[in-house]
């Protein structure tokens, strides 16, 4: 930027666009202070350097909103978790696949859990039952990322938002 040019000649883009040619560096320096703008080089590995003459503190402030407009429209997914025991009432279920179909819906990734204690740890069939009647409950909104796995006491799967749904 400005002084920072220390080459000899550069090509030279003026301030709406237009190339002004292959001209000395100094003589470009004067032309962008007469204008009240500030020479920026803008391809630095071509022979002879590109500059373009612009306002450098409004190209900043322009560049930084761009960038603050993109984070706007990103959506981080996280991870929710949802633990069922294989004795839960139905409505009990019902209450947790809804909060899980809501996660779906928001993009994020739900864990679902399913916790044994003692005796319960003899019927792990009933477990996965249930993993496989939610499967098959959120087929149309959901896709299986991580098969369910049996970790100790515990199987757990992972299910993530579809991206092929209609309207979404």
């Amino acid at each position: 930027m400005n002084e920072q040019i220390r080459l000899p000649e550069i090509r030279v883009i003026d301030a709406e666009g237009k190339q002004l040619g292959i001209l000395p560096t100094p003589e470009v320096l004067k032309m962008a202070q007469e204008q009240g703008l500030d020479l920026v080089e803008i391809s630095p590995t071509s022979r002879p350097p590109v500059c373009k003459i612009m306002d450098f503190g409004k190209f900043k402030y322009e560049q930084s909103k761009k960038m603050r407009d993109s984070r706007k429209k990103q959506h981080t997914t996280h991870l929710k978790e949802i633990k069922i025991r294989p004795k839960i009432e139905e409505h009990d279920l019902q209450f947790k696949l809804r909060n899980a179909e809501r996660f779906l819906e928001e993009k994020d990734k739900v864990k679902i859990t399913v916790i044994f204690r003692g005796r319960e740890m003899e019927h792990m069939d009933m477990g996965r039952k249930i993993l496989d009647r939610i499967v098959t409950q959120f087929a149309d909104i959901a896709l299986i990322e991580k098969d369910a796995v049996q970790v100790g006491k515990m199987i757990s799967m992972i299910l993530g938002p579809r991206s092929d749904r209609k309207g979404g």
